[in-house]
Formats: structure tokens, C-alpha cells, sequence
């Protein structure tokens, strides 16, 4: 239990520092409304949430009652009900997006950006689907059709997230790209899903470096054996996006409200940040001098 000590530690000595200052610039109606806080403070309570994205549970209402309610009372002694927790999960959205921004990765001159979709039910029951009517939408990705919402992410070299967008799922890949890449420099690859002159352009403007490859009826491009190299490892972004789905567990039908979906998709990025362990291209100082010149 050491991880869950070291993960309680780093996030609620955050949440000290964060929760005071969110909620005195937070806006109010001037209505007085009742308050009732929970036994549990925000720090244990996102720990509870990324330890299940880091956990082989597949749906979280097993993995507090078979685990936490079981197993671990003694580092959660004032551990609430499973129904009571699910109804504070929505004030976990905000110090959770706050805190991604403390363990996300750093640019480092090399940088890869995807999308990847997240499917909120299956296909045939898109007529039914009421949680998400209004904000989910019918896009097509590489394995067919899909209703839900597009994540875009974007990673350096060493499989850290630096930025990411969560869209409707008609959203075309490069509208997000000036959003992410605003605090990048460098060389940033992509698919042929990213090729436009009006995007290279605006990111040249930024000194960014857009590498594309190039579709079956389009001239080849000269482009440095770097560069080659580097698009041949783009499935580093791709495992990146497996793990997410398939460890992290972002994408799942179970979604019950808006706020729940958020929170998932945000705790789970934050389970992976925080993982030691991630996808990385191994990159000498030599290659990286011979990018820059």
C-alpha cells in the first residue's frame, strides 16, 4: 500500500494549496444555499477515483464496495457510502483538471498528436441514448462509425501528455491543434488525417514543425531521415491512447450524467500521468543536437 500512501500524499498536499484559493474566487447568485460537506476531504476522495483508474476493475461501483468499503477503512476512516460518494463525485471535476495540470509532461522538442474516439453506447442504441443527446455526436474513425466524443491528445517523446481537447465526435482532427500546441515549439508528427497548408502555416508561425505523412495520391515529400524515423514510431501516441482505454478505463456505456463522464475521462489521464512506468522512444542527445541544427 505504499503507492496508495505516496499517491494520498502528492494529491492532498496539492488539494491544501488548490481548494482555499478555487473556492474564494468562486461566483455566487447572492442566494443562500445549504452547503453540506463531506466527511471525506477532496484529497482522499481523488485518490479514491485515480486508484480505481490504476486498479484491473472494470466499473467502479465493485471496485468501492469489494475494495475500499473491505480492504482499506484503515487509510480511509471516515469512508462514506458508496451512494453519498457518487453523489460528490461532481466537485472532483475541477480540482481534478486543476491537478492534471501539475503532473503533466513537458515539451521537449518532439511531440505527437492523434485523436481517438470515445464511445459513450453502442451503435444501435444511439436512438435511445438520453444522457448524451444533446452533446454527443456520430463520427467516423478508423474502425467505423461511432457516437460519443473525440479525445485529442498530445505527447512528447517520452509518452508524457502535455495537452489534450475533448470534442463532439464530428469534430475534425485539426481544429483542436492550435488549442493544444499553444505553449509547443519544435517538431510535431501526425497522420495524413492532419495535412492542410492553412495548419502548417499557422503552426510554422508558432515555430512548430508539423511532419505529416502523405496520402496515396499526393507527392512524396523530402523529409530528413529524423523525421522518417520518427513518423515510422507514431504508434508511441497510439499505445498511449490503448492504455488509456484499455488500463485507464476512460471509454465505457455506463455514463450516467455529464459530470460523471468528465470525471472519468480526467481521473483516468491523471492515472496514467502519475504511472512510472510509460511508453517512450528511446532518443540519444546526439539525435536530439542533430533535430536542432
Amino acid at each position: 500500500m505504499d503507492n496508495l500512501v505516496e499517491l494520498f500524499c502528492a494529491v492532498d498536499d496539492f488539494c491544501h494549496q488548490f481548494i482555499l484559493q478555487w473556492e474564494t474566487q468562486l461566483i455566487t447568485d447572492g442566494t443562500r444555499k445549504r452547503k453540506r460537506s463531506s466527511a471525506m476531504s477532496f484529497g482522499e476522495r481523488m485518490t479514491i477515483m485515480i486508484s480505481f483508474h490504476q486498479s484491473n476493475h472494470r466499473d467502479f461501483k465493485n471496485f468501492y464496495i469489494g475494495l475500499v468499503q473491505r480492504y482499506w477503512t484503515e487509510y480511509f476512516p471516515t469512508l462514506i457510502s458508496y451512494t453519498r460518494f457518487i453523489n460528490t463525485m461532481s466537485e472532483l471535476i475541477v480540482p481534478m483538471c486543476a491537478y492534471f495540470e501539475t503532473v503533466k509532461g513537458k515539451p521537449t522538442g518532439i511531440s505527437f498528436v492523434d485523436s481517438t474516439s470515445l464511445k459513450v453506447c453502442h451503435n444501435i442504441r444511439i436512438p435511445r441514448n438520453k444522457v448524451f443527446a444533446k452533446t454527443g455526436k456520430r463520427g467516423k474513425g478508423t474502425m467505423g462509425w461511432f457516437f460519443g466524443f473525440k479525445l485529442h491528445l498530445l505527447i512528447n517523446h517520452q509518452g508524457e501528455i502535455l495537452a489534450l481537447n475533448i470534442s463532439p465526435g464530428n469534430t475534425n482532427d485539426r481544429t483542436p491543434i492550435p488549442d493544444l500546441c499553444r505553449n509547443l515549439t519544435g517538431k510535431l508528427y501526425a497522420d495524413k488525417g492532419y495535412i492542410g497548408n492553412k495548419l502548417t502555416e499557422k503552426l510554422k508561425r508558432s515555430d512548430i514543425d508539423l511532419v505529416t505523412t502523405v496520402r496515396k495520391n499526393m507527392k512524396r515529400k523530402v523529409i530528413s531521415a529524423f523525421d522518417r524515423a520518427m513518423l515510422s514510431k507514431r504508434y508511441i501516441i497510439e499505445t498511449v491512447n490503448g492504455q488509456l482505454k484499455n488500463i485507464s478505463q476512460i471509454e465505457h456505456s455506463r455514463h450516467r450524467s455529464e459530470a460523471g463522464f468528465m470525471l472519468n475521462v480526467i481521473s483516468g489521464i491523471v492515472a496514467y500521468c502519475v504511472k512510472k512506468q510509460k511508453p517512450r522512444i528511446k532518443i540519444s542527445k546526439s539525435e536530439l543536437e542533430t533535430m536542432a541544427v
